[in-house]
């Protein structure tokens, strides 16, 4: 099924060999401690750590997308903006996410936070709070394929307007 809004999902293929490690890791303390079935025992855990992680940590991303779907931009204005600054406060999580939260995103959690910001604020009428956060956006990460598209789009539509 498709969403209904444009949400996008960058995996860095990368950072799945970290990850890896992590589940061998798991696997060798099962069986070090000479549990049969080791590895079905490290799956389950790695697999648990993983859910428990992406789901705690990133909780107002997590929200502020469920508000996106439901059209709720404001709300969801609101949940990215305590997110950003969860992930500003504690850079580290967002800088080492593929073993603090075994997340293989390519983006950033700040980056995404801010791409959704923006985002939000053009769903709402706010076009130039969308041109400012996708600014903002390439300051930080200047290589944000999200934000180089965006802007492109704000000209062009800017060069219709003329």
């Amino acid at each position: 099924m498709s969403s209904s809004q444009p949400i996008v999902r960058q995996r860095n293929w990368f950072s799945v060999f970290p990850q890896v490690l992590v589940l061998v890791v798991i696997c060798g303390i099962y069986y070090y401690l000479g549990v049969s079935g080791f590895i079905f025992f490290g799956a389950g855990t790695y697999l648990l750590l993983s859910f428990f992680l992406r789901r705690m940590s990133p909780i107002n991303q997590r929200k502020g997308i469920v508000y996106l779907k439901k059209k709720q931009y404001q709300k969801a204005l609101d949940e990215f903006k305590l997110s950003y600054e969860f992930f500003k406060r504690y850079n580290w999580i967002d800088k080492y996410r593929f073993v603090v939260l075994l997340s293989s995103s390519r983006i950033s959690y700040t980056e995404m936070a801010l791409a959704n910001i923006a985002f939000c604020y053009g769903q709402l009428g706010e076009g130039a709070k969308s041109k400012e956060y996708y600014e903002r956006i390439l300051k930080e990460f200047p290589d944000s394929q999200i934000a180089i598209v965006s802007l492109k789009m704000f000209d062009a539509a800017k060069d219709m307007r003329e």
